[in-house]
């Protein structure tokens, strides 16, 4: 069963990014399932920090769009909207180049409250980072915006 209330179509998500960090950094939505949302992201001269090694900053960037993101889809944003309150990561593995990827899962989906665990996995499946984003849904301060709406 989904737990998504809006559309779940990735071109359309993909395009809430434009003029945004997620473009700049090249975040893309590239798959969703029933209770679940992936997105990749590159290593590269944007998200590498000086050593060559995958920066944390931009590893919690991915974390926190795809926890974000899954879970505005989760709401009716006429009425309410998600905005972050806390977000962890723990920085296992270094990558020096390629794409990383992320999904996010709902671990706690509450009337004011939702947990998100995303695993950041480097290109042959290795567990590079796993946060928890804690976010809290409001009501939705006149409506969905603009860029947000169907």
């Amino acid at each position: 069963m989904t737990i998504w209330k809006q559309s779940t179509d990735l071109a359309h998500i993909n395009a809430w990014s434009r003029g945004t960090m997620m473009e700049t950094l090249d975040i893309r939505f590239i798959e969703v399932g029933d209770d679940w949302l992936r997105a990749t992201m590159p290593v590269d001269h944007r998200t590498k920090q000086p050593f060559g090694l995958l920066h944390g900053g931009a590893s919690v960037v991915l974390a926190e769009t795809l926890g974000s993101t899954a879970s505005l889809l989760t709401l009716d944003v006429e009425k309410e909207v998600a905005v972050g309150l806390d977000i962890n990561a723990n920085h296992i593995r270094g990558v020096r180049g390629g794409f990383v990827t992320g999904t996010a899962k709902a671990a706690h989906l509450g009337r004011t409250t939702q947990v998100w665990e995303i695993r950041i996995e480097d290109e042959a499946g290795k567990l590079v980072c796993l946060s928890r984003l804690t976010m809290a849904v409001i009501p939705s301060p006149g409506g969905a915006p603009g860029n947000l709406r169907s």
